[in-house]
């Protein structure tokens, strides 16, 4: 072997030593920041003594997890934190959770003026069946949960959801959110940090795991025998109490989330064309429902006043009469199921549970 073929062999041993060097310190560095952003615990969030125990669905049967779609999951409006008037010297109190969601970052050479950012907003929305979040910190260290045109940023965040019904982050959803990230860097003259794929991923399955153990739904139907009029059964449930939602009608908490949902048989808009309704759809969607010790029995009472109301029979989701004392009986069981989504770190009805419920 020449001197030239040992000092090639040399040489290339080198640059991979230097590389593995650079990694390791890059990955210090990022973790570094990262837990500046997110300071840990010594207890997963997701990881309650509840989360690994398989929840029985409300109704007796195992829990069925629903592909996502349009109107699948009730959209729930509860009070958002405002944000702050851009310029102002005060910071958005809406932050990335890092239980569910996880964080690129892009660091720009010179502040970015938002003007600039806006047009690139809706590609960084969302990726595959993911949603994203963007948040940013302008020029005078100021924490954004929106961009504005009259501010200058420093840097932004992209908050990627790791899962909902559709199932865990992939790989390649992961891989569009740093392909958009380094997009804007190169538009922008900026670099981007954020977690190993891996360790994203395998946290992404963990949520997952969880999610799946304790997803219930709990459904009544409403048979109007002879085909009803839409205005006039909108007119009805409007007149109990439910409100817009989408194709769907919500019965909202206090707080604005939707305690249970009412739809068409057809998935429809209760006000689209003239069509009658001969089948409605009671729905109690558990993890996004606010905890409430009567959360079936209201919906059982509030069903049973529609299908007075409305000259229709109310039956369970086989089809069958309620059996008398079967609302105490299962709530029961969803109280089991509130306590277990709590200890989770996924408390009904809040919004991390919607994020990953929806």
């Amino acid at each position: 072997m020449s001197d030239l073929q040992i000092g090639l062999i040399a040489l290339g041993v080198l640059l991979i030593l230097l590389v593995l060097g650079f990694n390791w310190w890059q990955d210090r560095r990022v973790r570094r920041k990262m837990q500046s952003h997110f300071p840990t615990s010594e207890q997963d969030p997701l990881l309650g003594a509840g989360a690994a125990t398989g929840a029985t669905a409300a109704a007796g049967g195992a829990p069925v997890r629903r592909e996502p779609g349009m109107g699948d999951a009730p959209k729930a409006h509860p009070e958002q934190p405002k944000p702050v008037d851009p310029g102002s010297d005060a910071d958005d109190a809406e932050e990335p959770d890092p239980a569910c969601e996880v964080v690129i970052e892009i660091n720009f050479a010179e502040p970015v003026r938002g003007a600039d950012l806006l047009p690139y907003m809706q590609s960084v929305r969302q990726v595959g069946r993911k949603p994203m979040r963007v948040f940013a910190e302008t020029d005078q260290r100021r924490h954004r949960a929106r961009v504005h045109t009259g501010e200058s940023y420093a840097s932004m965040q992209l908050a990627v959801l790791l899962a909902n019904r559709s199932g865990p982050l992939t790989a390649i959803e992961w891989s569009q959110a740093w392909a958009r990230a380094q997009d804007m860097a190169e538009r922008f003259d900026a670099t981007i940090e954020g977690p190993d794929q891996q360790a994203v991923l395998e946290q992404a399955a963990r949520l997952d795991d969880t999610c799946a153990a304790l997803d219930t739904q709990v459904g009544l139907t409403l048979l109007l025998g002879a085909a009803q009029p839409a205005a006039e059964v909108l007119s009805v449930a409007r007149d109990a109490g439910f409100v817009a939602d989408g194709n769907r009608l919500a019965w909202p908490a206090e707080n604005g989330v939707a305690r249970f949902t009412l739809a068409r048989a057809d998935g429809a808009a209760f006000d689209a064309g003239m069509g009658g309704i001969e089948r409605l759809y009671l729905l109690l969607d558990v993890p996004c429902s606010p905890a409430d010790s009567r959360a079936f029995g209201r919906m059982v009472d509030v069903g049973r006043e529609l299908a007075a109301r409305l000259r229709a029979d109310l039956v369970d989701d086989q089809g069958k009469p309620l059996a008398d004392g079967s609302e105490s009986v299962i709530d029961e069981r969803l109280q089991v199921l509130f306590g277990q989504l709590e200890q989770a770190g996924l408390p009904a009805g809040s919004e991390r549970a919607q994020r990953v419920f929806a």
